[in-house]
């Protein structure tokens, strides 16, 4: 009866954790979760090596590899600067069509900005490589211009993830587990909201999703930049 209904996924219903909050897990089948491990080790093997960037004199526990755009902390640049001096890979169409899909399930035809999904666009990934000790801190992602919403895809070992509120660190905030594949979309009202990883629950990454150990966190951004407009002022995911 559970296999043939699917109850483990019906335990995992699709929620709104937040208004323009939304979780949906399981949106990723394994196949294509270890297609995407795979470009993973492609991205690392690029020019612009994951890295951890370095806030206030800190480095970060989580290290990344930038598509598209390259982030360092309050800014987006062509070359990572803070790297190698290199540019970043192109982001891939497939990637583009993929975020395009994921607003899409989200939200519908249309963003919660009024504009259609169909044109969703993002230009810019940040993909995550946490391993059983790295952690992310709350913070907002507020280093793009634009307002379109950030998409969020997990795959490998299970997380906490902390999503709050859009005026501080602290409560309000709901705790959410994200399992490998899936997928979570912030747009709208909760744009700015802070959110931030306190733990991997390392082990639990499921046979056949491309990791034996570890996660990746991909989030897709719209910036707003061009060419001649390559900073912003202000933090990450």
């Amino acid at each position: 009866m559970s296999t043939l209904f699917g109850d483990e996924l019906l335990e995992r219903p699709r929620r709104e954790i937040a208004p323009g909050a939304i979780h949906l897990p399981g949106w990723l089948g394994l196949e294509q979760q270890a297609w995407i491990a795979d470009r993973f080790r492609d991205w690392a093997a690029g020019p612009v090596p994951p890295r951890g960037a370095r806030i206030g004199g800190h480095e970060m526990s989580v290290r990344t590899v930038c598509l598209g755009w390259h982030w360092q902390p309050y800014r987006y640049t062509r070359e990572a600067t803070d790297v190698n001096g290199r540019r970043v890979l192109e982001m891939p169409d497939w990637l583009v069509r993929l975020g395009r899909k994921a607003v899409a399930e989200a939200y519908g035809p249309t963003l919660p900005d009024g504009s259609p999904s169909a044109g969703y666009t993002p230009d810019a990934a940040l993909v995550n490589h946490y391993d059983a000790t790295a952690k992310m801190g709350m913070h907002q992602d507020k280093d793009e211009r634009s307002p379109a919403p950030v998409v969020s895809l997990s795959i490998g070992d299970d997380c906490l993830f902390r999503f709050g509120n859009t005026r501080t660190r602290g409560k309000p905030y709901r705790d959410v587990e994200l399992l490998s594949g899936d997928l979570f979309v912030f747009g709208g009202a909760s744009r700015l909201a802070y959110h931030g990883i306190p733990k991997v629950h390392a082990g639990t990454a499921p046979d056949g999703c491309g990791l034996a150990t570890g996660r990746i966190n991909i989030t897709l951004r719209s910036t707003g930049l061009d060419e001649t407009r390559a900073d912003t002022e202000g933090a990450r995911q």
